[in-house]
This record gives structure tokens, sequence and C-alpha cells, in this order.
């Protein structure tokens, strides 16, 4: 069997009631977790949707560095086109520092228009804004000064005064659903992740694959630390005693979480997502793994073999679920499905 890590995703996504209660919860999943044996821990940034409560991913980081040890913690992602890069540096080297260098740095540049929009952005330029973001925060974090002179930022003989406890840097990952990035990340040796069925994100794997190794040599090539890359694949869960309780437990808390997936997109009359949020599509299609522990183990396996993939990031906190019911989830995937697949 293939060895494989496990780590946990989230979105903070919203439900009824008062939101400190909900990142207490979220923080107390992230302990569990963390004595679970999770790898790290990865916290979306989303911006006026229900979909993500953490627009400040750094904010809730900061909290959660301080409750753990060992579990290493990261945004996926970083919408670097939404932040003054000098300011985003010394975030990162706080966070590096805060939590004993256990910072993972994914960057990326937002797959919502409305979102990047409601920022006065113009979506159509953001990918330049993100390289030149990149170009910039990489050399701060390695420089004891900054000099950038671009398009979109432009700093004169900065100091660098608070550098990452990692070096050069944390670990910097990337998230894509396009076949054409994935290459982009590979040749700059940056951690994988993505999404979707199984069959689908397979060519994204071997793409990776591929191309990686072409570039180890490459001067400019970031994570030179890395030895061996993360190509990682997000899964909701939903763990319980049998399958029709798992499955039962899905279908109760799908539709809001659903709701909070499509309401920027449906808001704005586009229905581009909507197929992403048919459960019973996720459910043949195990995009979402619902069942005991064995169904759940045997949805693993078939996932890995089919993507080729070595990392599995989990979401157990999504929709309706209540910390009872996540904690439960989490317990049982970590008990009686994670260990077939580690040594």
């Amino acid at each position: 069997m293939t060895e494989v890590t496990f780590g946990l995703f989230d979105w903070i996504d919203r439900r009824p009631g008062p939101i400190g209660p909900l990142y207490e919860e979220r923080l107390q999943l992230l302990e569990a977790a963390e004595a679970a044996g999770f790898f790290c821990y990865h916290l979306a940034e989303h911006h006026a949707t229900p979909l993500g409560m953490a627009p400040s991913p750094s904010v809730f980081l900061a909290a959660a560095a301080q409750r753990t040890r060992r579990i290493r913690l990261g945004p996926l992602v970083y919408l670097l086109p939404l932040y003054s890069p000098l300011r985003l540096i010394g975030e990162i080297c706080m966070l590096d520092h805060l939590s004993g260098g256990r910072l993972e740095l994914g960057v990326g540049r937002g797959v919502s228009p409305y979102e990047i929009g409601y920022h006065g952005l113009d979506p159509a330029r953001t990918r330049p804004m993100f390289q030149e973001a990149l170009d910039v925060i990489v050399a701060g974090m390695t420089s004891a000064r900054l000099t950038h002179r671009g398009e979109h930022y432009r700093y004169d003989d900065v100091p660098m005064e608070l550098a990452p406890l990692q070096r050069p840097y944390p670990p910097l990952w990337y998230a894509t659903s396009n076949l054409d990035s994935v290459a982009w990340a590979a040749a700059q040796g940056m951690h994988l992740v993505g999404l979707g069925p199984a069959e689908a994100y397979r060519p994204f794997v071997e793409k990776y694959r591929a191309v990686w190794p072409e570039h180890r040599d490459d001067p400019r090539r970031l994570n030179p630390q890395v030895a061996t890359p993360r190509i990682g694949i997000n899964r909701q869960v939903v763990v319980a005693d049998t399958d029709a309780e798992a499955e039962a437990i899905a279908r109760a808390v799908h539709p809001r979480w659903a709701a909070s997936f499509v309401k920027l997109w449906a808001d704005h009359g586009d229905t581009t997502y909507v197929h992403r949020v048919n459960l019973d599509a996720a459910l043949r299609h195990e995009t979402i793994l619902v069942g005991s522990p064995a169904r759940v183990r045997d949805q693993v396996s078939r996932l890995i073999e089919a993507t080729g993939v070595n990392y599995v990031i989990c979401c157990f906190a999504w929709g309706d679920l209540s910390l009872v019911q996540s904690l439960r989830s989490l317990r049982l995937f970590a008990e009686q499905v994670m260990p077939a697949f580690q040594p």
C-alpha cells in the first residue's frame, strides 16, 4: 500500500450563531487533529462570502499556533494580489516564529472574480500581480534589504528586520484546478494541491511528476529545501459507525455548505460552479468521502490508486456539522483509516 500523509483543510464556513464560538470549535478540532497525527492544517482565504469566516488567515493561524505544538499550519492560500507584499512578508515571518517554524506557505491569486472585484481589482490583471508579488515576497524573505521596481510594486532599499525562522523560507504551496498551471508549479518546485474526481486529477499528477525533476537544478527554482514534493488532493469527509448513518449526516449538513459555496456566483447569476455542489454526483465520484471506516478506507485506497497522490487533505468540519460530529469523524478516520496507509 502506498505511504501517504494526511492533512486537514478548512474554510471555516459560516453556521448560524455567533462567530466567536465557531472559531473556538475549530481550534478544538485542530487540537484533536494534532493529537491524531495529521501533518498540517491548511486554511482557505475568502472574502465577502459565508464560505469563509477567516478573511485574514494570519489572524486565525496565530491563534492556532498558540494552541498547538507539532502540527504544521498554513494558508491555502494567501490571495497575493490583495496584499501589500512588504506587509505580508512581516506577517509570514511573525507566524513562522510564533509557530516555532511550523508554517507552510500557500500562495495564489484567487478563484472567485467577485471576491477580487470587491477589493477594486480587475480579475483579468491578477496573474501578473500574483507573480510579481511572489517574486517580492521571496526576495524579502531571503535578503537583508529589499529593492524592487516592477509594474505593480516598488520598494527602495527597505531594511528587512524580520526573517522567517525556517530557511530560506517556509515551504511554498500552490493550489489549482487548471492543468496549465500544474507545469508552472512543478517547475517552481512548489507543493501541489488540487481537487475534483480522481480520474480527472490523474493528468495533473502525471504532469507534475514529469516536469518537477526536469527543473531540479534551475538556479531560481523555489523550495530548494524540499527533497520530495507533496502532491495533494482535497476531500470533504464524513465517517460514522455505519454507511447509512454517515450518508444521513452528509445529506443533512450538505445544503448549507452548498449554498455558501455558490452564494457569490448565484448572486451574480453565474451558474459556473453549480455542478460542484451536487451531493449525489459527489458521492458517485467520491469527491466527498462518506461512510463507515471500512468504506472510507476503501474510498481512500481507490483515490490514491487512481490519482497517484502522496498527500490527502481532509475537511471534517463543513456545513452544519457539529463539533461533536466532526470530532467523531476525525477520530474514526485517524484510528481506522489512516493506519492502513502509513508504516
